[in-house]
């Protein structure tokens, strides 16, 4: 619909909005136009141009969502005019003739959120607990903060759904208790994310790939692939009757844009004797940094004594920079950003799980960045990337920003904090006597949960503060975690349901943070996945 006033513009009604009779409206007025467009568009760009028959690209005139500030175009607009369901801008009426439209993103980092559920979140029961950044959920929201205890919301939040506070876990909640300090504080019935990957196994994300019969390395699927994208790739299986497991190396480049799967040149190293000693000795591989020793229980999982494979990052480190398999790889500042890691070994009700140690500082790339990557669950002991070299602390500890650390990202079934005081040998031991001390995760952490079925405490999923899960009293200690908290799929292999505090563990004190740096684009944890509206 064409309109004239003091200049023509375009009324375009959007088939997203269609069904609720809504699009983008224009109004004159002074010598001004202004653009209207429902709030519930909150995640998308205003965009103009011309005319519609020459090859001009459209220019981005800004966005309500500061993520699409960062991701889409340079020097936009952050509108801060909003009504109760909709947002404007004004500009002046321009002499030629100006078409508008909203465009939804093409692409949308996840950790660019501070919280993004890919289900619905769970704020319920939680203690007194601030959140920054954009939190997202494409199903309902559900707060309700613990007895004396309160919620604040410092950026905006959406949901394709609803915000409430029903019972969760057994408990009533209320609202007084409940603060929205943005503008806008809420969006709800907003349009949802999607995922490259496709939104029929969101899991498969972590998940070892199928033969290129079945899918292809640079499908739309492939390319989301951590064990794609990874330059590293350790694989553990069974050995025979008896011995040592069985290792995988793969070594592979991604280089002009093709991803490593495509890569023709693959390094693969078979292992069948991984010893302690034949790992730290062999002049060939020299996997000093990998471990299957190690053996505790998870209270929460019962599933008896664990198999797992445990990894040494600091001599992770040391095997890139000094391992002529890798150096011969690895060249012209191609570095490896991307280890994926699946320990695929079976017995009964043994699991295999992943165990990250000595992870304070993380590997040379010239601050490109880690990613650490697994289809098993995940434990991550002691501080995580706070060190710029061997000595310094690049935060203190207690603080909650990030700006000296490189990118980081965990991605895992499930992911397990356990203190620097964990021991193994009182892994069984009631969790009173696993006393925790204070220590910080640098790191967006993307991982599965086990979802509310119902109501009651039986039934309860933990919450979005429960996703990172623990083992141990943490009582009156501190949790630093300067993250992104993504959970996009269920859990499984961790698979047990969220048992209150006093069951396996204590809460700590979260001093949690979303790590502002990631919004900057070229700070973004490598192999971040990628969302994009329809």
């Amino acid at each position: 619909m064409k309109r004239t006033a003091l200049a023509a513009v375009l009324w375009l009604t959007l088939s997203l909005f269609s069904a609720q009779g809504q699009g983008i409206g224009i109004a004159t007025t002074n010598g001004n136009a202004t653009i209207a467009w429902p709030l519930t568009a909150y995640h998308y760009a205003l965009q103009a141009r011309a005319n519609l028959t020459d090859t001009n690209a459209w220019t981005v005139l800004g966005s309500a969502s500061p993520v699409t500030t960062a991701f889409v175009g340079n020097n936009l607009t952050v509108f801060t005019n909003f009504t109760t369901n909709s947002i404007f801008f004004t500009q002046p009426v321009a002499s030629a003739s100006q078409f508008f439209r909203l465009k939804g993103l093409a692409f949308v980092p996840v950790f660019s959120f501070a919280i993004f559920y890919d289900q619905p979140l769970e704020f319920s029961d939680s203690a007194t607990i601030q959140f920054n950044g954009l939190i997202h959920a494409n199903g309902p929201i559900y707060t309700g903060p613990g007895m004396n205890a309160s919620q604040t919301f410092n950026g905006t939040v959406t949901t394709t759904s609803a915000i409430t506070s029903p019972v969760r876990g057994g408990l009533t909640y209320t609202t007084s208790q409940i603060y929205f300090n943005a503008t806008p504080p809420f969006v709800t019935n907003v349009p949802a994310f999607l995922p490259l990957i496709g939104t029929n196994h969101p899991h498969a994300i972590i998940d070892i790939p199928p033969s290129p019969a079945q899918e292809q390395v640079m499908s739309p699927s492939g390319q989301s692939r951590l064990y794609n994208q990874a330059q590293v790739v350790l694989l553990v299986t069974n050995g025979a009757a008896g011995s040592s497991p069985t290792v995988w190396v793969i070594l592979q480049t991604a280089y002009n844009g093709i991803l490593p799967g495509a890569d023709a040149s693959k390094v693969f190293i078979v292992l069948t004797n991984t010893t302690e000693a034949y790992l730290a000795t062999n002049s060939f591989v020299k996997l000093s940094f990998l471990s299957f020793t190690n053996t505790f229980v998870d209270q929460r999982q019962s599933a008896g004594n664990q198999f797992v494979t445990q990894i040494d990052i600091n001599r992770y480190n040391s095997w890139l920079q000094t391992n002529v398999l890798v150096a011969g790889k690895f060249t012209g500042g191609n570095y490896p950003v991307i280890l994926y890691v699946a320990d695929l070994r079976t017995n009964g009700s043994q699991q295999a799980v992943v165990r990250l140690i000595n992870g304070a500082k993380l590997p040379y790339n010239n601050g490109l960045g880690f990613t650490m990557a697994t289809m098993n669950p995940l434990y991550v002991k002691g501080n995580y990337n706070v060190t710029v070299d061997s000595n310094t602390y690049a935060m203190t500890l207690g603080s909650t920003t990030n700006g000296a650390t490189v990118p980081a990202a965990l991605m895992a079934d499930a992911i397990t904090i356990l203190s620097p005081a964990w021991n193994d040998a009182q892994s069984m031991a009631n969790y009173s006597v696993r006393n925790a001390v204070s220590m910080t995760v640098n790191a967006a952490l993307l991982c599965g949960n086990v979802p509310s079925t119902g109501t009651t405490a039986s039934t309860f999923s933990g919450g979005v503060h429960n996703l990172p899960r623990f083992l141990e009293d943490w009582s009156g200690v501190t949790l630093v975690l300067n993250t992104s908290l993504v959970c996009t799929f269920s859990s499984r292999i961790a698979t047990s349901q969220f048992q209150f505090p006093g069951a396996y563990y204590e809460p700590p004190t979260r001093l949690w943070g979303f790590d502002t740096t990631i919004l900057n684009p070229s700070k973004l944890p490598p192999g971040t996945p990628l969302y994009s509206l329809p």
